[in-house]
């Protein structure tokens, strides 16, 4: 597409007592709309997947806003307790309102990210988001088939984008499927043959990684431009 791209790093106070977090902002030059861009449970916001997604995102004129959760911060391998991913992830929002007030905002984030960001909108901590996107919602442990991390779900009340692979170790589709086909209108599933919980696909797949997420962020800016559409009315 072309963009030019500005680049930023950030330090965003989270609060007092938690202290401060780096962020990175993406910001193309023709933006049209953008995401607060969670990161895993296990890898910071500079690993290879977010930042090849948030480049690709950019080239869909849409601004990222990447940040690190606290204990990502200070090197640590354990995650925060809720509370503090939560305030974590409002603070990112309420940052990324300021910096793009006049663009369409959405959130959500890889795995672990995602779901705190779904979480914390379930108990309406945050506002004016448009939608919320998982890039491999982690629907359950590896090999321990459940769906009680759903449950949350059914209280979002804004609409949801899951991007989620076949061979998902965190998801089983058939587990995932009956849940999105609850949540009804609000929620979509757009699924990729063969990729992994880390969108990883086989070497004798018919696209590549990189091709894989030039594909989800297609369907990201298809899903954003579509539910725009739809509130204009």
């Amino acid at each position: 597409m072309g963009r030019g791209l500005a680049k930023k790093s950030l330090r965003i106070k989270v609060s007092k007592s938690i202290g401060d977090v780096s962020a990175l902002f993406y910001l193309p030059s023709k933006a049209e709309q953008a995401l607060v861009f969670a990161h895993g449970a296990g890898a910071g916001m500079k690993n290879k997947f977010m930042e090849q997604a948030a480049l690709m995102l950019t080239e869909q004129g849409i601004a990222t806003l990447r940040f690190n959760f606290p204990y990502m911060e200070k090197g640590k391998k354990v995650p925060d307790p809720k509370p503090v991913c939560f305030a974590a992830i409002s603070t990112a929002v309420d940052k990324a309102s300021a910096l793009c007030p006049k663009l369409p905002l959405f959130a959500g984030g890889k795995s672990f990210g995602g779901r705190m960001t779904s979480t914390v909108a379930s108990e309406g901590m945050i506002e004016n988001m448009k939608g919320i996107i998982f890039f491999g919602f982690p629907l359950h442990a590896p090999g321990k088939p459940s769906n009680e991390r759903a449950e949350h779900l059914y209280k979002v009340n804004i609409p949801m984008l899951f991007l989620q692979g076949t061979r998902d170790s965190l998801a089983s589709l058939d587990l995932l499927k009956p849940v999105i086909k609850k949540l009804g209108k609000k929620a979509e599933l757009f699924i990729i043959e063969g990729a992994d919980h880390s969108f990883h696909v086989p070497k004798d797949n018919k696209i590549t990684d990189s091709e894989v997420i030039e594909l989800i962020c297609k369907e990201i800016k298809r899903w954003m431009e579509a539910l725009i559409s739809q509130s204009a009315f």
